[in-house]
């Protein structure tokens, strides 16, 4: 296939289509922006080549310009001199000069041509490209951000989360349990006014005590002294 037949193929596809029905959009992406830069190289190759052409061409219709123009000067002096042999002779090298000057003429006309197609080709070919990358940079992004979606849903409807969860659960509710009975455990140590109230019942207490004991050993002294006298 030529270098233009494939250009013209790449130009006139529809890229979105290709994307949007090809299994694997992305690679078809990239191998559609591969084949397009290799174009374009190959594109502005053929481009700098016809210009390079052009210019040789132009510096030999300069060289047999000259030539054409010193043979017509021969010419003259030949017919000056009465050498009409000579003046022929230079006439005919002067027509093959203007030969070769038109025959340059048409190749520097198609030249041009060329270079001014090839110019059209890369504009539309670069127009193509920029479409192709853009779409590839969108679809790149699409892929990701469905990627991380899918990552972020897994996680949230996966049963090993919940399950997790509901272990978390039951650990809270033991945990519940352990401060509720250290609740329950600091109720029975004394408070500061309990421990108050019991020391003022000690108090008492002993002030009883103190008392019981005097009256019977006042009662005991009593009986002792009755028993004394009797005798």
């Amino acid at each position: 296939m030529g270098l233009f037949s494939r250009l013209g193929d790449i130009i006139n596809s529809n890229i979105n289509a290709m994307l949007d029905n090809a299994e694997n959009p992305e690679k078809i992406a990239r191998l559609i922006i591969q084949e397009m830069e290799d174009t374009l190289v190959e594109v502005r190759t053929s481009a700098a080549r016809a210009m390079a052409d052009k210019k040789e061409m132009e510096r030999e219709i300069d060289y047999y310009t000259r030539v054409r123009d010193d043979w017509d000067k021969k010419a003259g002096v030949a017919v000056d001199k009465g050498r009409e042999d000579l003046a022929r002779g230079a006439l005919v090298a002067k027509q093959k000069a203007q030969g070769e000057i038109e025959r340059r003429q048409h190749a520097m006309q198609a030249a041009e041509e060329a270079f001014e197609k090839h110019q059209d080709d890369l504009s539309k070919l670069q127009a193509k490209l920029d479409e192709a990358k853009a779409k590839h940079r969108a679809l790149m992004m699409r892929r990701e951000a469905a990627e991380q979606r899918i990552r972020m849903r897994s996680q949230t409807h996966d049963g090993k989360v919940d399950d997790a969860l509901a272990r978390y659960a039951s650990v809270e509710r033991k945990v519940d349990e352990m401060e509720a009975y250290a609740d329950t455990i600091k109720g029975r140590e004394p408070t500061l006014e309990a421990e108050f109230a019991a020391l003022e019942r000690d108090e008492a207490v002993e002030k009883e005590l103190e008392a019981l004991k005097k009256s019977r050993a006042g009662a005991a002294s009593q009986a002792s002294d009755t028993q004394n006298k009797e005798e």
